[in-house]
């Protein structure tokens, strides 16, 4: 079934009368190019992407209502303009992490959107950095700080120490305090 915007395809009509009116012997082309304008109809009815439907996608996908703890922290800001989506939607969760679901429009040159998950008091003591997961590594010293990627070989809550590799094959791991998702932190001291 074809949507349509019925103002739009009343207008089309009332264009396609008024030819008519004048020329009573031309009515081959409007019946010929009234399929198109009726085909054109979904195009006017929805220029972005429906906000509802990418919540339901996202309620279907965590199992749990929007402003559930497990589901959606928030509605889908309706206020976003995004290219409507020929293909169904790909969902995930972000990085491995239960914290973000990742919403996709797979057409070529799309959209992604990040929708953070309403968290339970006790997700507080999970994980914030999972073993395998790309990092940041900021090292503080002494009037400076460097920061280069990283892999957490272990998982940490905030505030946990745990072992990273940096990108150099050759260089040994290091332990680093979990600052936040994403990023850990070694302190060499202001010595």
């Amino acid at each position: 079934m074809v949507a349509h915007s019925w103002p739009a395809v009343a207008q089309a009509l009332q264009c396609t009368c008024s030819i008519l009116a004048r020329k009573p012997n031309s009515m081959k082309l409007p019946l010929a190019i009234l399929p198109l304008i009726l085909a054109a109809g979904p195009a006017w009815a929805a220029p972005f992407a429906d906000a509802d439907t990418i919540e339901l996608a996202v309620t279907r996908f965590t199992g749990v209502p929007t402003g559930q703890p497990g589901g959606a922290a928030r509605p889908i800001d309706r206020r976003l303009r995004l290219a409507p989506c020929a293909n169904p939607l790909s969902l995930g969760w972000y990085a491995g992490r239960r914290d973000t679901v990742l919403v996709q429009c797979p057409d070529s040159g799309s959209w992604r959107l990040f929708v953070p998950v309403l968290q339970t008091a006790a997700a507080g003591d999970a994980n914030a950095v999972l073993r395998g997961e790309s990092v940041t590594i900021s090292v503080t010293g002494a009037g400076f700080t460097v920061s280069q990627p990283g892999e957490a070989l272990e998982g940490g809550a905030v505030g946990a120490w745990i072992r990273v590799k940096t990108a150099n094959p050759s260089a040994q791991p290091l332990r680093a305090r979990v600052m936040r998702p994403g990023l850990v932190a070694v302190d060499l001291g202001s010595d």
